[in-house]
């Protein structure tokens, strides 16, 4: 399958055949697209035709393509659908982690109609129990679809019981084993199970060294747990070690991409989730508490620099290199917390080596000032000062800027990490704003110290 573009001849002629009610031509047009592709395309058409289209898929592909629309856009187009067609022709053909995804974007009552529909009784009880878990959670992942034998089966049985369950799975990763009271034990190669005697018991040939995870670990921690031991798939385990679950690796990449958004946002200075196609008041409330913040921060730097308006006025070339010399204290500084956000983001960063990380940002720093504070110096000699007394205070409030920055920088993110707050918090507009008033403060300060003694 070729990869696919949407382009906007394509959309216009879709459009066309729609509105015309050429259901065979609309069919054959989406007929050999991928799931991903056909939402893409519904969510650039109306609701009256995206639906048109929709209903002219087979009942698996449009569960895959429910499951791949946008959260807000399926939302959307499911109001158009009545319950009895949502249940039946595609929560019924869907797994149950995309399935309780979806029932659980909608309104109480629309979900309890939806799931009174469903013929499948199983994958009823499947998405209640899922929407029972926070969706930030291993369980709220995790789907219950998965191939288990017991430990003490034959190869012959295993090989029945797998052909049987493997029926309602789409892919196979992992065959787990588990006890009498479904207590998970191990892992079952495949390759082993068709290689053994069909007479060969299972406990003498399956692995007993497997990684798992509890319902309540944080989805964030799952994503780190598979990317460090490589693995497609986990298990999930209740608090007694009761197998309930499997998380699989595309939807890791979800949680990962979405960690990814919400750091990048709250590094902006956006302190919640937001999407271009939100309404203007959702993106004013996201934006709004940071631009408070810095107009607040920005009034303390007014204030201080009314508290030196003498000194200034003596000296009025200081002015002409505040904004280098704040500039420069929140670029390090956001440099500085951005590798250490990274760091702690990818697990390769902790308390235990914070500090080493501290001392070897402070080598980083010290190299960066002096490099900066000689560049700074050479150029400030440029301008002809009467004495060195102009250069001398620049280059020293630049070194001791860019040094504290780099400490801050490196520091706070760790500090915020002990306290359970999300160490994304301490890039961008926090940052900024405090080495700002700080390195605003040291230069004032170091200003009226040298200038003062000449």
């Amino acid at each position: 399958m070729s990869q696919f573009e949407l382009t906007h001849d394509f959309l216009s002629q879709l459009e066309e055949l729609i509105d015309n009610g050429d259901s065979q031509q609309v069919a054959a047009a989406l007929r050999d697209l991928h799931p991903a592709d056909i939402a893409e395309i519904m969510e650039e058409l109306n609701n009256e035709r995206a639906k048109f289209a929709f209903l002219l898929l087979d009942d698996e592909k449009g569960g895959d393509v429910l499951a791949g629309l946008d959260e807000e856009e399926r939302n959307r187009f499911l109001e158009t659908l009545p319950p009895e067609v949502i249940a039946k022709r595609f929560l019924d053909n869907m797994d149950s982690d995309d399935a309780a995804d979806i029932v659980g974007s909608m309104p109480d009552e629309q979900q309890q109609e939806v799931l009174s529909h469903l013929d499948d009784l199983e994958q009823a009880g499947d998405i209640v129990d899922l929407l029972h878990y926070d969706e930030d959670t291993a369980g709220g992942l995790m789907a219950k679809e998965l191939v288990t034998v017991n430990e003490n089966w034959t190869v012959l049985n295993c090989l029945r019981e797998v052909s049987r369950q493997a029926e309602n799975i789409d892919e196979i990763y992992n065959i787990y084993v588990v006890d009498d009271d479904n207590k998970l034990k191990g892992r079952l190669s495949l390759k082993k199970m068709l290689t053994s005697p069909t007479s060969a018991k299972i406990d003498n040939l399956f692995y007993r060294d497997i990684i798992s995870v509890k319902t309540d670990e944080p989805a964030a921690s799952v994503a780190l747990i598979m990317g460090k031991y490589d693995l497609v798939s986990i298990p999930v385990v209740d608090s007694i070690e009761r197998l309930v679950g499997r998380i699989t690796i595309d939807d890791v990449v979800d949680v990962i991409r979405e960690e990814a958004e919400k750091d990048y946002q709250m590094m902006s200075g956006i302190t919640q989730d937001v999407e271009t196609s939100d309404s203007i008041w959702s993106q004013t409330k996201a934006r709004l508490p940071w631009l408070i913040i810095a107009l607040f921060g920005g009034m303390v730097s007014a204030y201080m620099i009314s508290r030196y308006e003498a000194e200034i006025a003596l000296f009025p070339l200081t002015a002409m290199f505040i904004p280098v010399i704040t500039a420069m204290g929140g670029n390090v500084g956001i440099q500085s917390s951005a590798i250490v956000v990274q760091g702690l983001a990818s697990n390769s960063l902790n308390l235990k080596n914070g500090f080493r990380n501290i001392g070897k940002e402070v080598g980083v720093a010290l190299l960066n000032a002096g490099i900066c504070s000689v560049g700074i110096f050479l150029l400030t000699l440029c301008f002809n000062f009467s004495s060195l007394a102009m250069p001398v205070t620049v280059t020293l409030s630049l070194f001791v800027v860019i040094l504290f920055a780099s400490i801050f920088g490196t520091a706070f993110p760790l500090l915020l990490n002990r306290l359970k707050i999300d160490p994304a918090l301490a890039t961008g507009p926090f940052i900024t704003l405090t080495n700002d008033i700080i390195g605003l403060n040291i230069y004032l300060l170091t200003g009226n110290a040298i200038l003062g003694s000449f």
